[in-house]
């Protein structure tokens, strides 16, 4: 077995301060690399920026070249979308050079790697584009997909489900360590040509598949991870056809009878109905029956206790494994969020500054919860460019819909709320009610608490470096004092810092105090 040496640990002040200043210095646009993934229903250019562990695109094209259509009838990559692909691998060549890409990293897999002419269509794109075409394995392809879904969940438990247009591979994965794999003919495109309109034969074919394989049993009560351009679309139906409050795929997670009950719905709808979703391609509806009822076989045969789905794979486990190892085991959270600091703040005040100055309300938390409001001080700072009356706003929403790995739906509206009430925004707002709705009263509590603290923070220190620490928090007697160094009060006294700091104190039943 192989274990991933990705740690999403708690980021110590030393380790925060030398990744700020080693991904400021990466700033200058060198370190970019992308992926071109050459798959069996589309080819696709993803540029990231790097150093960072967390694969933000900085780019991402696709173009539907269905390289696989017909494979399993002719034996060979589809005519048109041959052509195409070669088409597009031209552009996003030149477009890689001039954004100034170091490495360009072609992939291609199940239609290459199985058709008689793939070796000719890897030979014509090294001789027309001078470019060298990685035709990988069914093994490693499922490997880089579970190296990109573990950059955000490392100790993942339970299955990982990969489909393409030609293939579904499936990894089992024992708290972030490979156990058994196998790549199987169920991609999308292939199960719609073998159906013909007949979805029984579809049904057939993942049964007849799936029953060769006994240690799905081994992944009952535990997690079905599905990964995929068309089991994403599943996951927008979903969230549509329930309102669903947050569309962001990445870590959507819900109980295994509730997805069943929910593919059954879109088995029982027609293509009108599958077209009218707003948030799915018309193209992606032409499999996506076919998609949903494969996921469902999988379901039932493995009875995992929940499915979630991510919007991590093949594509950043590549750019991931190119990394350097020190880099590799940051925590892909924080580093985004230090990335995200040292790009919008105003004055650098570093987050574990604030971290460190708040602790003092949050005896006893735990190591997650430490992690998330560190995450939170590192984007308090992210709405101050914006025109007053709608930093809440915006900051609210790029706190909750970021792109960040491993993120689980509570995670992101915690950071969401965090910088909502940091900006003068009201929990009970209409505009957050419905994200509101998907946390307890305890972790309400805590990030109304957060964001007061956050928000005195700011106030105290004018979001300048290096004054926030000559003052002090502390619980007292029944009351929040906060205290201040005999020289220099004048910087720290005013109207606006005895205001916000009684505030806190009546969020934790104390009353508040400068001393």
């Amino acid at each position: 077995m192989t274990t991933v040496a990705t740690q999403a640990g708690v980021a110590t002040q030393a380790s925060v301060a030398a990744h700020s200043r080693a991904q400021s210095q990466a700033h200058n646009g060198e370190g970019r690399v992308a992926v071109v993934d050459i798959g069996s229903n589309t080819v696709r250019l993803v540029v990231y920026d790097v150093p960072s562990v967390l694969p933000i695109p900085m780019f991402n094209e696709k173009v539907q070249c269905q390289l696989g259509r017909h494979l399993g009838e002719t034996g060979k990559l589809y005519p048109e979308g041959r052509d195409e692909a070669l088409r597009s691998l031209a552009r996003f060549a030149c477009l890689a050079r001039a954004m100034g890409v170091e490495r360009l990293d072609l992939v291609a897999t199940a239609a290459v790697r199985e058709a008689e002419d793939g070796p000719a269509f890897v030979d014509e794109v090294r001789r027309d584009l001078n470019l060298d075409i990685n035709v990988i394995s069914g093994e490693e392809e499922a490997r880089l997909a579970a190296m990109g879904l573990l950059s955000g969940v490392p100790h993942a438990d339970g299955l990982l489900g990969d489909i393409g247009g030609g293939s579904l591979d499936l990894v089992v994965l024992n708290n972030g360590e490979f156990g058994p794999h196998t790549t199987l003919p169920l991609g999308h495109l292939r199960l719609a040509e073998l159906a013909d309109g007949n979805m029984r034969r579809t049904a057939k074919a993942v049964d007849k598949h799936l029953s060769g394989m006994p240690w799905l049993s081994d992944i009952a009560d535990r997690t079905f991870y599905a990964v995929g351009g068309v089991w994403r679309a599943v996951a927008r139906a979903f969230i549509e056809l329930t309102d669903y409050p947050l569309h962001v795929i990445d870590g959507y997670t819900l109980p295994r009878d509730e997805a069943l009950k929910l593919i059954d719905r879109i088995m029982g709808m027609d293509m009108e109905a599958l077209v009218a979703l707003p948030s799915v391609s018309r193209r992606r509806t032409e499999t996506l029956p076919h998609a949903a009822l494969a996921m469902g076989r999988l379901l039932e045969a493995a009875k995992p206790r929940q499915l979630t789905f991510s919007g991590f794979g093949m594509r950043e486990g590549r750019m991931i494994t190119g990394l350097p190892q020190d880099l590799r085991r940051k925590d892909p959270l924080i580093s985004g969020c230090i990335t995200i600091n040292d790009r919008t703040g105003r004055f650098a005040i570093r987050g574990d500054e604030i971290l460190d100055w708040m602790a003092p309300l949050f005896p006893g938390e735990t190591a997650a919860e430490r992690r998330l409001r560190l995450a939170a001080c590192l984007l308090s700072d992210i709405g101050w460019i914006e025109h007053p009356d709608y930093r809440g706003v915006h900051a609210f929403n790029r706190a909750l819909r970021l792109p960040f790995a491993g993120l689980t739906h509570t995670d992101r509206v915690v950071l969401g709320l965090s910088v909502w009430v940091r900006y003068n925004g009201d929990l009970n707002a209409e505009r957050v009610r419905p994200m509101a709705a998907l946390l307890d009263a305890t972790r309400l509590e805590r990030v109304n608490v957060v964001g007061l603290a956050l928000r005195l923070a700011h106030t105290v220190s004018g979001s300048a470096p290096g004054l926030l620490p000559q003052t002090r928090l502390a619980v007292e007697d029944g009351t929040l004092v906060l205290h201040l160094p005999e020289t220099g009060q004048t910087v720290f006294r005013s109207a606006a810092v005895e205001r916000r700091l009684k505030t806190l104190g009546r969020a934790l039943g104390l009353n508040g105090k400068l001393g």
